[in-house]
């Protein structure tokens, strides 16, 4: 954790959904959420780039780490939120996106969020949630990698943008309407 989000009372979840564009994108317009920033981790390259996580070489996931108050919004609220918005029943991928890089993954930073994470996906197995089984990893949080300038807020900073417009339009679309009471205000 940040000594910023120390200060403030901030918690981060580290959470890998697919492109990170498109998780990075959710969570921005989340109630509770002070900042998002994309980056990389799960892998075992150190200062690993967007075009060798690519090549999936890196072993790294593109993943977010959204720092939020949990005065707002629970941990668990993200992990739901996280869940409603990506498919965590297909390994490496999620739609045209394949690869260990687009992998479905938690990365939990105490035993804490652990045992959150892990709680949920017990319920929404037990439920039969999805119809096929959560392939979600849990894993502790190593080294998260910041990502280069070019991909932080990438979906406002590029709206017109093909990608932007035929996958993340409509996630964003589906999420503001099933969350429309949790989005931010200002």
């Amino acid at each position: 954790m940040k000594k910023d989000d120390d200060a403030q009372g901030l918690e981060i979840a580290t959470l890998a959904g697919g492109c990170f564009w498109c998780t990075e994108a959710v969570f921005e317009e989340l109630a509770g959420v002070a900042n998002v920033e994309s980056g990389y981790t799960g892998g075992d390259t150190s200062h690993p780039t967007y075009e060798r996580v690519c090549m999936g070489t890196t072993g790294h996931a593109e993943a977010v780490q959204v720092h939020f108050d949990p005065q707002v919004i629970s941990y668990r609220d993200i992990l739901e939120v996280f869940f409603a918005t990506h498919d965590p029943t297909t390994p490496n991928q999620q739609g045209a996106d394949i690869g260990s890089q687009y992998r479905s993954a938690i990365f939990y930073g105490s035993p804490e969020q652990r045992e959150v994470a892990e709680g949920l996906i017990g319920e929404l197995e037990s439920k039969g949630f999805f119809g096929a089984p959560i392939v979600t990893e849990v894993s502790p949080l190593q080294e998260f990698w910041v990502a280069e300038g070019r991909h932080q807020d990438y979906y406002r900073q590029n709206p017109k943008q093909g990608y932007c417009r035929v996958v993340i339009d409509p996630k964003m679309a589906k999420f503001r309407a099933q969350y429309a009471d949790r989005l931010r205000r200002d």
